[in-house]
């Protein structure tokens, strides 16, 4: 395959040698576009060396072969690492004045940025709001990671290590469209159960498996329907592209009303939102305070059961999908994962081990697949965009079945 790399101008710059490498060690050919400020943290003779391609920042070298639209038309892949703040702007606005820019412009080839910047610039509206562009223009994003930034920061902005983009690469170099024409209701996020006009019950899940599980299906042809359950802007912003209808919600009462809606059109229904199991009898009209005469107690009541009403009414052929976030480990774990698909009448229960500090809000996740046999008919851990999937190859497996 033919794979453009182009480097920016940001100290993360470094690690893209190493990407290239990985390139190169897989047999592609690889042709390496540097704007005149990556040169300064890796000079033109190393990316030379490396990609074993002749390398320059100019429109005007190599002019017989237009040089300047001929990598975008000629790239199957085009991935910019590190994509800083400037040339998400850049790109963002179409801008083409050096090479690096005519190649984007010029190519209909997949896009990969790899964003790498100062958290207070990945978080500024402008940095945000050019990101949503390329997004919904089709780029494909990794990252940034969490993480120690250049001097002495720590923050969002951490450019992904080169062996994780080297993966989503070599996936979009090979994509699966085994969900085309097929409509997935997805959820996402965790309930919250108002207490009084402040006040909620509420769970620690971020909506990211479930973000990620949008983008996967989509980017596999599906048509997706996302109901968006208290999932922050910043992690919802991967699923804001062609293809994906989101709705949000607030508590498990709002997110039944809209599951159900998409569950009416959907071939297949995966409930990866954490939903409260009790709210209160009664919600307060003035906020609680310590001033009141006595501390108040809560009655709390059952809310409904989103996943088990979903099961009962199912159209023929429809596949349910649930998730289990239990605390115990091991044996335990997966006997009450067990009882619980059983009890919720699931196609496929993925099934996971989470906590303060596990899973929840965290960038990997590790989930075992229970089919309606309840046997454990995969194990799949990494980033939650592997283990999306992961268990959409479960799901495309049961799709492929005779009926």
């Amino acid at each position: 395959m033919n794979i453009v790399v182009g480097v920016t101008g940001g100290i993360a710059a470094y690690k893209a040698v190493s990407l290239v490498r990985l390139f190169i060690g897989d047999g592609h050919d690889v042709h390496v576009v540097p704007t005149d400020d990556a040169l300064r943290f890796v000079g033109l003779p190393t990316w030379e060396a490396i990609s074993r391609n002749p390398v320059t920042t100019s429109v005007h070298d190599d002019v017989p072969r237009v040089r300047h639209v001929a990598l975008g038309q000629q790239a199957d892949l085009v991935v910019i690492a590190p994509a800083t703040a400037n040339t998400m702007a850049k790109m963002a606005a179409g801008i083409a004045d050096d090479l690096l820019g005519t190649t984007l412009l010029a190519t209909q080839a997949p896009v990969l940025i790899a964003p790498a910047m100062h958290t207070e610039m990945w978080q500024h509206p402008a940095t945000q709001a050019n990101l949503a562009t390329l997004r919904a223009r089709g780029v494909h994003v990794i990252g940034p990671a969490d993480g120690p930034l250049t001097g002495g920061d720590s923050g969002p902005g951490r450019m992904s290590e080169p062996d994780e983009i080297h993966r989503e690469a070599l996936r979009l170099l090979t994509p699966r469209r085994d969900l085309d024409g097929v409509t997935v209701a997805i959820s996402a996020g965790g309930t919250r159960e108002p207490i009084d006009p402040v006040r909620y019950i509420g769970n620690r899940s971020s909506g990211r498996q479930g973000v990620a599980l949008a983008a996967a299906a989509v980017e596999r042809g599906a048509r997706v329907l996302l109901a968006a359950s208290n999932v922050e802007q910043a992690v919802l912003a991967d699923a804001r592209r062609a293809g994906i209808e989101i709705t949000t919600a607030g508590s498990a009462a709002d997110l039944g009303d809209v599951m159900r809606r998409f569950a009416a059109e959907a071939d297949v229904v995966v409930m990866a939102a954490a939903v409260a199991d009790f709210r209160t009898a009664e919600v307060g009209e003035a906020k609680l305070s310590k001033e009141d005469a006595e501390v108040p107690t809560l009655h709390l009541v059952q809310n409904e059961d989103i996943l088990a009403g979903l099961t009962a009414v199912r159209r023929d052929g429809q596949i349910i999908v649930g998730f289990a976030a239990e605390t115990l480990t091991g044996d335990e774990l997966l006997a009450k994962a067990r009882r619980k698909r059983r009890r919720k009448g699931v196609d496929l229960l993925a099934v996971n081990e989470v906590g303060a500090d596990k899973t929840f809000g965290e960038a990997d996740n590790h989930i075992l697949i229970l089919d309606a046999r309840d046997d454990v008919v995969s194990e799949v851990a990494g980033s939650k965009r592997e283990v999306a999937d992961g268990l959409l190859d479960a799901v495309a497996a049961l799709l492929r079945r005779p009926a």
